[in-house]
């Protein structure tokens, strides 16, 4: 109204509009400050997810410019959450815009979503996580990626990689706020020049009628006998999965890379299941390993897992019939994931490769 009045006076008209801009940008300050620190007012209310992802993509669609790419691989049957609808959009919308900016020249963004589980040792390592089942929602770009020293401070209130005036550096601190606000957890991956994957963690709301714990998922997680290649470059990562297989009862071998991997497939060693990584050192990436290995070993499956599932290669991996397994995985989703693999295997259902 002041606006309105003040029209006549083009001095007096700019100092107004000024001083309400000026308003507006404290206020905006003060809400991401607030669900920074976790004291924002929220409304939640219970919803399903991909209704929300898919309301807010298909304006996001229109902000984020014709040369970025939107897919989504949203899961038929995630559960519902109990979340305030409106912050959430505003964290999708950030994290895309974050994803864009990330992405100049164009590229590929990537919304997943699927039913997951914290368990108590993962709870044990990240004290601000309750052990539950929830809905996780990935969020993955194809953009410049991010290093360690930076990753480890995208969080922080006020820290920004942007040129001054391009960003408060509270975009990011209003997500975190707002995930643990509501009971939730995030996590992040990201490596320089190939991409980053914001992985959200929101508790499931339960149904009315109780749902027997764990019966589903047990006989998915059992171990077995069959020989395992597991080809992972991060060795640390590779001892731990080594173990966790072993102590499942499965014979593993082992290799740090493509070539090493495919000497042991060209050797008489028998093997039911090649678990690779996609992204790898040298001339060969998991794709090219698992292309060459199903025509060596005609009846090999392949699990490939990644940090990265977008849409430059999610695709690939739908074509080919090769399950993924998104880093970073806990022991029973690994052991899980194999066993769905070598169950499809001994009965015969889908393509070896």
């Amino acid at each position: 109204m002041l606006c309105e009045i003040c029209a006549a006076d083009p001095v007096t008209d700019e100092l107004v509009r000024d001083a309400l801009d000026s308003a507006l940008r404290g206020a905006d300050l003060t809400r991401r400050l607030l669900a920074f620190a976790r004291r924002q007012p929220l409304q939640p209310e219970r919803v399903d997810i991909n209704e929300v992802i898919g309301a807010i993509v298909r304006l996001l669609a229109r902000t984020l410019g014709e040369n970025i790419t939107i897919e989504m691989s949203l899961s038929s049957n995630v559960w519902p959450v109990q979340i305030d609808r409106a912050q959430f959009e505003a964290v999708i919308a950030n994290l895309a815009t974050n994803a864009r900016d990330a992405m100049p020249r164009g590229g590929s963004l990537l919304i997943d979503t699927r039913n997951g589980r914290l368990d108590a040792a993962y709870a044990a390592a990240h004290t601000d996580v309750t052990p539950g089942d929830y809905v996780v929602v990935e969020v993955s770009d194809s953009g410049t990626g991010m290093p360690q020293d930076i990753l480890l401070r995208i969080f922080e209130p006020f820290f920004t990689t942007k040129e001054q005036g391009k960003g408060t550096g509270l975009g990011l601190s209003m997500v975190f706020g707002f995930m643990k606000q509501s009971g939730g957890h995030i996590t992040v991956y990201s490596e320089p020049g190939k991409g980053t994957t914001f992985r959200l963690y929101l508790p499931r709301v339960r149904e009315t009628l109780a749902e027997p714990e764990g019966r589903a998922e047990e006989p998915a997680s059992r171990g077995g006998s069959e020989t395992i290649l597991v080809v992972e470059d991060n060795a640390g990562l590779r001892r731990i999965v080594v173990r966790q297989l072993g102590e499942a009862g499965y014979r593993v071998l082992e290799a740090p890379d493509a070539e090493a991997a495919m000497t042991i497939i060209e050797s008489p060693e028998p093997i039911h299941l090649l678990l690779t990584d996609v992204v790898m050192p040298g001339a060969m990436d998991g794709r090219d390993l698992a292309r060459i290995a199903a025509a060596r070993r005609p009846s090999l499956r392949t699990l490939l897992t990644s940090g990265f599932p977008d849409a430059r290669w999610s695709s690939t991996a739908s074509r080919t019939g090769n399950r993924l397994l998104s880093k970073p995985y806990r022991k029973e989703e690994l052991r899980r994931a194999v066993r769905e693999v070598l169950d499809e295997l001994r009965l015969g259902v889908g393509p070896s490769a």
